[in-house]
């Protein structure tokens, strides 16, 4: 297998990315979004213009994707948001790591000043144990901020880094 590579979403990349986003988000497990969206719900979700969408590839394969969007609007632009999905077969092989990394450099170019995630629910303990190892801190504790179809009302994590 060669180096995971990421480079910018291409329209031909959709077929791929709804694979990755659309078991996820449908699941309800991770993501603040209806999960009853059809695809072009989600296209509309996932492609909107406020994002700028990667992919990564292992051998021409898509097996991750990511956004990269300013968090706020206004006085408020010069942080980061970003949200990451690996396909299940790549999972635990350095996809997300890689993936956020690169967002993290992509973030610095653009000139944003920190980082920021919105809604780390609390059960999704890889990612994160991941965000952690990679400098982001938990600065907020949401309790029971998040609906999970599994576990009910769990907490949900507000993430921080500065990029600068």
């Amino acid at each position: 297998m060669t180096a995971l590579t990421i480079r910018p979403a291409a329209e031909t990349d959709w077929p791929d990315i709804h694979r990755i986003i659309g078991p996820v988000l449908s699941a309800g497990e991770t993501y603040t979004i209806d999960t009853s969206l059809d695809e072009a719900g989600l296209r509309a979700y996932w492609l909107m213009d406020a994002h700028e969408v990667f992919v990564a590839e292992w051998d021409g394969v898509v097996v991750g994707t990511y956004y990269l969007m300013a968090n706020q609007r206004g006085n408020g632009a010069h942080v980061a948001n970003c949200g990451y999905m690996t396909a299940p077969e790549a999972r635990g092989k350095g996809v997300a790591r890689t993936m956020c990394v690169h967002s993290l450099d992509r973030a610095r170019q653009r000139g944003f000043r920190a980082m920021q995630f919105n809604h780390v629910v609390s059960t999704n303990v890889g990612a994160v144990a991941l965000w952690q190892k990679l400098g982001f801190d938990i600065v907020g504790t949401l309790p029971k901020a998040f609906n999970h179809p599994v576990h009910g009302y769990v907490d949900s994590y507000v993430m921080f880094q500065m990029l600068v």
